[in-house]
């Protein structure tokens, strides 16, 4: 062979060798990202959509104006080019748009935008027509550019208004008309069947093999490819995600420690942990919530009428006793019905009942709470010699007999820790001669009892994910909230909150609405209405052998963030 055949040889091997390189890290970059979800997916209807899984699949593919950034609670720019523009009345401001397409390649028009926030307002759409209904009149000046006009200032438009999913008026248009010709049309549009959803996000779904998994692709014409947003080059750098459906944790924690999924989308219980530290190719994440866990009280009617047994009740709850022992150390103590996480708005100036006192210290506490509003005992839980004894007989102060009182709670194999902490708080409270009982009843039966009927003495729920707007703390107290399956279950009723409540909804000045909001939750400290207990932590594990990129913020990392950062490994 001469040296020019040897020459030429070397390079076709050469390049064999760099083409095989390329062929292996496009293959490898072809591998999807494989998450387990907990449960199928209970709808593709965006309108309808209420459960985790559901959202987590459609938040792939449709989505909003402005969002939050994972560091900061500021909004940026999502669909839209820029901050909304208010005009000099205050009440109108205007929404410039990203030149984008719908994952058919049609374009994304303000037309989509004015039709969506018309759908809601027309439609009263439950979970987001009370982020509309204020709004007088939605208009497509242009392709590009979105009119809003407010009946008043509304301090929620600029934090949540703005962040509803935007859909296709192509894709809508004639479901909403047929729906309006029937005679339940919000059931109409609800009960329509979505198989192949039209977004703007970075995903699309292929295919939906019901039981088993959902696949989804890179959309070609999501419009943040490439784009640095909140200071972050976007992608998707992922091609496809699988997402399998596991009936069980068992089942979905062995998956991910055999490599069958790259992380499993939903809380895992601290039980796991230690379990899957032993694998060096697992990270666990532990990550604040936006969530709040709590004791509520019914106060239209005794013996939870009296604030003084409500503040009684607050100290003789251990809250740092539940997240030790209850959730393992994975959670934090909440004086205030915000999470601590949410830094702008949240009051850390609030009264720590109980903080720093052992039981016999909570005790004589109560005792001496109880005593100065008027409470009697048969035999009192300090004796004349200030030792502290079981009480029993506890007289309200207008003489009678306090009755047996019960707080519900979700069944354990609902979630085991709000049914564990009522056994828990049932114990402290007998233990100054309040007759107190838990009492664990089915999800659905629960909410019927409290928020339907008003017929309970206290129970204990939670709020997963909580807006980072506090508006919910006007919405859960508001007198006017306490209605039938009203969101205000405690039936406080407070005329200065309410007033300051008011002024907190319409006033635009950031600085002047947190002090409102500072102030509403010293109320809501000094009434206990709500005892909040605990935040537990959210806790995430995934695969680090094959992606990374993972975006840690406010309520984990299975966000938008993460799914358009994630890459490959080399």
């Amino acid at each position: 062979m001469t040296v020019g055949n040897r020459t030429r040889a070397a390079l076709l091997l050469l390049c064999a060798a760099v083409l095989a390189c390329a062929s292996a890290a496009w293959a490898k970059s072809r591998h999807p990202l494989r998450i387990g979800l907990g449960e199928e997916p209970r709808t593709l209807n965006v309108w309808m959509a209420s459960d985790a899984n559901s959202n987590n699949i459609l938040s792939q593919i449709y989505q909003p104006l402005y969002r939050h950034t994972p560091e900061e609670t500021e909004m940026v720019p999502w669909l839209a080019a820029g901050p909304p523009e208010m005009e000099a009345d205050g009440v109108t401001y205007q929404v410039r748009l990203r030149p984008a397409r719908w994952s058919d390649g049609s374009a994304f028009t303000a037309a989509d935008v004015a039709f969506t926030c018309r759908l809601i307002k027309e439609f009263k759409i439950p979970r987001h027509y009370s982020r509309w209904k204020f709004v007088d009149r939605i208009e497509a000046v242009d392709d590009r550019t979105v009119r809003f006009v407010l009946k008043e200032p509304m301090a929620i438009f600029l934090t949540r208004s703005l962040t509803i999913p935007i859909v296709s008026e192509k894709e809508w248009r004639e479901v909403a008309d047929a729906a309006k010709k029937q005679k339940k049309p919000l059931a109409t549009l609800f009960n329509h069947t979505v198989e192949r959803p039209l977004g703007t996000g970075p995903f699309v779904l292929e295919k939906w093999h019901k039981g088993a998994f959902l696949h989804m692709k890179k959309n070609d014409w999501f419009f943040g490819q490439g784009l640095r947003i909140g200071g972050r080059l976007l992608g998707p750098f992922v091609g496809e995600i699988l997402f399998k459906i596991y009936g069980t944790s068992d089942v979905a924690m062995l998956a991910l420690k055999k490599g069958a999924i790259d992380m499993y989308w939903q809380g895992i219980q601290p039980g796991y942990i230690e379990n899957l530290e032993q694998h060096p190719e697992i990270r666990i994440f532990s990550s604040e919530r936006s969530a709040l866990y709590y004791l509520g009280f019914n106060l239209r009617r005794p013996p939870f009428d009296d604030p003084a047994l409500r503040r009684a009740a607050a100290v003789l709850v251990d809250k740092s006793f539940i997240i030790e022992r209850v959730l393992q150390g994975y959670g934090s103590r909440m004086d205030s019905i915000l999470p601590a996480g949410n830094e702008f708005w949240y009051n850390p100036n609030l009264t720590e009942y109980g903080e720093g006192l052992n039981r016999e210290q909570r005790i004589r506490a109560v005792h001496r709470i109880l005593k100065e509003a008027g409470y009697r005992w048969t035999r009192p839980p300090v004796d004349d010699a200030g030792k502290v004894q079981p009480a029993a007989g506890l007289r309200l102060p207008d003489g009678s007999l306090m009755e047996p009182l019960t707080i519900l709670t979700p069944p354990a194999d609902y979630d085991p820790h709000r049914a564990i902490s009522g056994l828990l708080i049932q114990q402290w409270l007998r233990q100054a001669g309040i007759p107190a009982s838990a009492r664990p009843m089915s999800f659905g039966a629960l909410l019927q009892q409290v928020k339907a009927r008003h017929d309970f003495d206290a129970f204990i729920l939670g709020y997963g994910r909580l807006s980072l707007d506090p508006d919910y703390l006007r919405i859960f107290f508001h007198s006017e909230f306490d209605r039938e399956r009203g969101w205000n279950m405690s039936g406080y009723h407070n005329p200065e909150f309410d007033q300051i409540a008011e002024a907190s909804e319409k006033t635009m000045d950031l600085e002047a609405r947190r002090l409102l909001i500072y102030k509403m939750q010293e109320i809501i400290a000094r009434d206990v209405p709500y005892l909040p207990i605990y935040l537990p932590r959210e806790i995430e594990a995934v695969r680090t052998d094959r992606f990374a990129g993972w975006v840690q913020m406010l309520e984990g990392i299975g966000n938008i963030w993460s799914f358009c950062q994630l890459s490959p490994v080399n």
